[in-house]
């Protein structure tokens, strides 16, 4: 029998003593009730233990969901209360990306992944270049229906990209990662956050931008599948163009010239054979995806033929269940979905009763009130919101917590400074995932492509924090322009 503890006792002991310093230590401020600021104490634990890793995230939601219902924070009645911490569950936009990831098991399991990725090497592989830009696009057709960025970018790229450095010899073991694979990870893994910004679909955090945003704005600005993508395309694509180069400049490969990958490519292809039957039916459901998604039924015949994209994902499903593509062992086995629904459920629900209870409005009037005093105009007070914002991510290896934790407050600290509500609510949300170029750390596909070896930590930081300058420009200027060309703000 395993005797040991469920939790890691020192981060486990840093959060509860946060925990209980704000509940019982700190004087509850003017304006914020009893209930707000007990919350906030069990939210900020909550935050704490999941940056330290105290337990696994699905099993602090669990802890997380009783502390609400047996604290009675959000409703004096214990039924209330409990109907309370189980509410976000119902959640839509939850259930939106669970059934995604759920999906994208498909790409893994037909392998149309990796004959994507192949192909566009074999079309475009014959520079190292055209390597890193096949990647890239590889990247970027998978996104829509991958919610996964770790899945994607580490399960699904990584092991292309290594084949490809490995046919170079380029190998971290044997001291060749600068011939072509220490580029080819680069850009495999900074293709990652500029695509997940892209679609609502591409990484799991988006959904829980979405309903902060509607929140905060009292559901006046309620960003749909579509939307998303038509505003993120423009941005989305130019940093796409952009980060192969500039990685190629910072750090340019030994070896620039690579005709024998495209063969190579080919060669995998050839392995692979014709597209099997589950391939076919993956990319039809796909491209019907795509379709719904973006809501084109409803733009060709009418309001009454529009689809809700949850719904959508759940028609996507069905139908590689109907058809056998995935079978409900599959299903089962996603744990990743699965997880993700459980703490997804549970920090959305504590986000939306702070909400409820004040406690955001609150502190993002504190941030109002700070840098009011500084005399910077909507513009100067919405640029230093949103550096300090995504800089703090150096602090976070979660983007979930750290989107949970801030985003909320400071996306209403800019608008109450007059920042217009569209245009810092996109800027915002292409934060959330740019900010993830910055650490090894700073998601889940960081540790699987830093873990091969192929970049020292320096070089991993110093790309990074390039990528997030040259990404962050992308958006706010393209984007900003385009934009306004859409009529958005």
């Amino acid at each position: 029998m395993d005797n040991k503890l469920g939790f890691k006792p020192i981060p486990a002991a840093i959060a509860v003593g946060l925990a209980l310093l704000i509940w019982f230590v700190i004087p509850v401020p003017e304006g914020v009730t009893p209930q707000a600021w007990h919350l906030l104490a069990m939210f900020v634990g909550v935050i704490a233990a999941i940056i330290g890793k105290a337990m696994p995230i699905g099993a602090l939601s669990m802890v997380a969901v009783m502390l609400v219902a047996v604290t009675g924070v959000t409703a004096e009645k214990p039924v209330d209360a409990i109907k309370d911490a189980l509410s976000s569950f119902a959640s839509p936009l939850i259930w939106l990306i669970g059934v995604s990831i759920m999906i994208s098991r498909g790409i893994l399991k037909t392998g149309l992944g990796a004959r994507i990725g192949y192909l566009f090497i074999s079309l475009f592989g014959k520079k190292t270049l055209g390597i890193g830009y096949s990647l890239a696009l590889s990247e970027l057709l998978l996104a829509p229906v991958t919610p996964s960025n770790t899945a994607r970018g580490g399960g699904i790229i990584h092991p292309v990209m290594k084949a490809i450095a490995s046919s170079y010899d380029s190998d971290p073991e044997k001291g060749t990662q600068g011939r072509i694979g220490k580029y080819l990870a680069l850009v495999n893994y900074h293709s990652n956050p500029i695509t997940s910004a892209m679609f609502i679909t591409a990484t799991a955090p988006n959904p829980l931008v979405v309903d902060i945003i509607a929140k905060a704005t009292h559901s006046d600005i309620q960003l749909s599948w579509g939307t998303w993508a038509l505003a993120m395309l423009l941005p989305g694509l130019a940093a796409m163009f952009l980060m192969p180069l500039v990685l190629y400049f910072i750090y340019p490969p030994e070896i620039k010239e690579t005709p024998n990958a495209a063969q190579f490519a080919k060669e995998r292809l050839n392995e692979l054979g014709a597209m099997n039957r589950g391939e076919k039916i993956m990319l039809g459901i796909f491209a019907l995806l795509l379709i719904l998604w973006a809501g084109l039924p409803a733009m060709l015949f009418g309001s009454g033929w529009k689809v809700d994209a949850t719904t959508t994902a759940f028609i996507g499903l069905s139908l590689l269940l109907l058809s056998g593509v995935l079978s409900w062992d599959d299903i089962l086995k996603e744990k990743s979905a699965w997880d993700t629904v459980t703490w997804f459920a549970a920090l959305v629900m504590m986000a939306t009763f702070l909400n409820k209870l004040g406690l955001i409005a609150w502190f993002s009037g504190v941030l109002e009130n700070s840098i009011e005093h500084l005399g910077l105009g909507w513009v100067g007070a919405s640029a230093l919101l949103l550096l300090a914002y995504m800089y703090a991510h150096y602090m976070f290896a979660s983007t979930t917590a750290h989107i949970t934790a801030m985003l909320g407050a400071f996306y209403a600290a800019g608008i109450a400074l007059g920042a217009p509500p569209m245009l810092f609510a996109l800027l915002m949300a292409a934060a959330s995932s740019i900010m993830m170029t910055l650490t090894h750390y700073a998601t889940g596909t960081s540790p699987v492509i830093f873990g091969s070896g192929y970049t020292t930590l320096g070089e991993w930081w110093k790309a990074g924090f390039v990528m997030s300058v040259v990404n962050l420009l992308v958006f706010v200027v393209i984007g900003g322009i385009w934009w306004k060309v859409l009529g958005y703000w």
